[in-house]
């Protein structure tokens, strides 16, 4: 079978989803996910997009060993420079450099002729290669720009020392038919193409960005980039689990394969939703909640008698397990241990003793614990060291009494208390915490799901929040909807202090 190549652009792509801020720990915990999911490629980010972009590329570099760890630069020196500087200690490093080649980009955004392109391209690609035996180049905005001039193009980067090609479609632009008609122009094209693998990008725009990456794939094409759950500039790029659990549940057709542990894709998602701040819809392709769901009378009879009748894929291939174990508050050490590890979780001692005391303090709250649950406690586990975090809440509102809401931050381990009243529970808190951060925050957006059934499902929330025009994405989970809330709201704040968006408060002491 032919063999798919899979370029994950989670950290780098992904985490230019508006209000998405990943600090370099949750950077390494995903990359880590997406090595043990088998990607083939991960690309860690811009390098010279800012310090701490720098740095993360770097550790994921440093520690993330099997797939190649790439990075992005624009088609000059400086950037390529700082892109090896990140990369070079890596066990598999790639330069990955890129310059529009669109009419539209080379006349109103680079005000370049297609001819300073070309040399560009080619400069860079060869500088490139004499630092790094890896290099692909990407002709930004391909689907829109001349297909002779790519051909051309293509050829010089190759002969420079451009191992990948790729031809995205930046703005989502392509039709399926028309896109794979132009990736075998270019293959057809292109006299020395056999020295490279040919890549695509497509961006979802227009709702297409898997039907054209599956269109390239019958055109020749040997890699796809994507993002776990399609998270992405604008309405994403392709998502990954989608195109992989496409290619294996239609192999028959496409007859091909990827690297891809398919029973790794939904811990995979989860995770990513989890520090992006971005829930999953319902109705999501391969990973959503109501994905394995059966309405219909007619459907759950169909399912019932024969599982294929109505679901063409088996739930487990994506790592949705019928819980083996069931934990509850009678539950031990050592049962917790073991279900962490299924879970692809290797505790040290201080981590289980950690994780153990708040999964105890969970289930006195609720009878029994999920796989959701456990994922989303070691999503709390992060937060433990936090500069800020929730002492104690205590809030009063009915029909009949105006809300208000006690609470207490530790803040560099000092307690900070404050009271404040609002249009309920929640709006009351969230303005108690800025009277005690003073931080300035707006709240832009608000959403609240359970992460599991019944009725002492917790309830996973997620906040955008405003801290000096910069957008910040919290989440918090709880049984009790208003601590998770309260959370949430702590989790963004924390990450604005992170990433800079917000300064600490002064001890009180120094106040005056």
């Amino acid at each position: 079978m032919k063999r798919i190549y899979i370029f994950d652009t989670t950290l780098r792509d992904g985490e230019q989803s508006p209000g998405v801020a990943l600090n370099m720990g949750e950077k390494l915990q995903i990359a880590r996910q997406l090595a043990r999911l088998g990607a083939d490629v991960i690309e860690a980010g811009f390098p010279i997009a800012s310090e701490g972009d720098f740095q993360a590329v770097r550790e994921i570099a440093r520690q993330v060993k099997g797939p190649v760890i790439a990075g992005l630069a624009r088609a000059n020196k400086a950037d390529i420079d700082r892109a090896w500087e990140a990369l070079q200690e890596a066990e598999k490093p790639r330069i990955h450099t890129f310059i529009a080649t669109s009419a539209i980009h080379m006349q109103h955004k680079l005000r370049m002729s297609s001819e300073e392109v070309l040399a560009a391209a080619e400069e860079a690609v060869r500088h490139a290669k004499s630092l790094c035996a890896d290099v692909e180049f990407s002709a930004e905005d391909a689907s829109r720009s001349d297909v002779d001039f790519l051909c051309r193009l293509f050829e010089k980067v190759i002969e420079a020392g451009a191992n990948v090609i790729n031809i995205p479609d930046t703005v989502g632009y392509a039709a399926p038919e028309e896109f794979g008609t132009f990736v075998s122009e270019i293959i057809a094209n292109t006299p020395n193409i056999d020295q490279a693998v040919v890549s695509v990008h497509c961006h979802n725009d227009l709702g297409l960005a898997i039907a054209n990456s599956l269109a390239a794939i019958k055109a020749g094409a040997q890699q796809i980039e994507c993002t776990i759950n399609g998270i992405g500039e604008r309405a994403g790029n392709a998502a990954l689990e989608e195109l992989v659990m496409a290619l294996y549940t239609r192999g028959d057709f496409y007859g091909t394969s990827t690297s891809i542990v398919t029973k790794e894709i939904y811990r995979t998602s989860t995770l990513v939703s989890r520090l992006t701040g971005m829930f999953v819809q319902a109705n999501k392709a391969v990973v959503g909640k109501n994905a394995f769901t059966h309405e219909s009378g007619i459907h759950q009879d169909g399912v019932l008698k024969e599982r294929t009748t109505y679901e063409i894929m088996n739930p487990k291939l994506i790592g949705i397990e019928t819980e083996a174990i069931v934990l509850g508050k009678h539950s031990g050490r050592h049962a917790f241990k073991q279900r962490m590890a299924e879970l692809g979780y290797s505790l040290e001692e201080r981590e289980l003793d950690s994780a153990f005391f708040r999964f105890k303090a969970l289930a006195d709250r609720k009878k029994e614990i999920t796989t959701a649950d456990l994922l989303a406690l070691m999503g709390e586990e992060r937060e433990a060291n936090a500069v800020s975090q929730l002492e104690y809440l205590q809030v009063s509102s009915g029909t009949r009494t105006v809300p208000t809401a006690t609470l207490g931050l530790t803040i560099n381990q000092e307690l900070l208390e404050e009271a404040a009243c609002g249009d309920g529970p929640v709006d009351a808190a969230f303005k108690a915490i800025e009277k005690i951060t003073g931080a300035g925050g707006v709240l832009t957006n608000y959403q609240l799901e359970a992460i599991s059934g019944g009725m002492d499902a917790q309830g996973a929330v997620i906040v955008t929040v405003e801290f000096n025009k910069k957008a910040i994405t919290g989440y918090g989970v709880s049984p009790d909807i208003i601590e998770a809330s309260v959370k949430a709201y702590i989790n963004a704040y924390n990450r604005a202090l992170e990433t800079g968006a917000v300064t600490k408060p002064l001890p009180k002491a120094q106040e005056a």
